[in-house]
């Protein structure tokens, strides 16, 4: 699986996979039906959702090499990511050591595939929690 098969996965089931996700290590960015965003991660040992308020994203540029502007154009590419002021709404994770037995960084490791059975496994008990909130 890559990035771009992942998006036609999510679409089909209302996501949206943002720009600013990466596959190794697995790093999700993903808009909900509701534009709430979510945030998986899997690094060393924890696999993490965190949802965030739409406002929560912005666009960062990156600045070129050299910044002459003789060669290079002043500014470069924009990248979208989270506020680094963004809190958390909630959080969901897996702790690999006490599920798997993993000792060292097993969560980065995963391929985006394996991450993204985790991914869904902790969106579904997000939105079951909020759910069951609500009622």
């Amino acid at each position: 699986m890559n990035l771009p098969a992942l998006a036609d996965l999510l679409a089909s089931r209302g996501l949206r996979l943002l720009p600013g996700s990466y596959a190794v290590p697995v790093e999700l960015l993903v808009q909900l039906p509701d534009a709430t965003i979510v945030q998986f991660t899997a690094r060393g040992t924890t696999l993490r959702l965190r949802s965030y308020s739409p406002d929560a994203l912005t666009a960062i540029t990156i600045p070129a090499e050299c910044g002459c502007g003789d060669h290079h154009p002043q500014t470069g590419p924009s990248r979208v990511t989270l506020s680094r002021y963004a809190v958390p709404l909630d959080e969901r994770t897996i702790d690999g050591e006490l599920e798997y037995g993993w000792r060292h960084h097993e969560a980065g490791l995963l391929h985006l595939a394996d991450a993204t059975t985790h991914f869904l496994t902790l969106l579904d008990t997000l939105r079951t929690r909020d759910l069951v909130g609500v009622a």
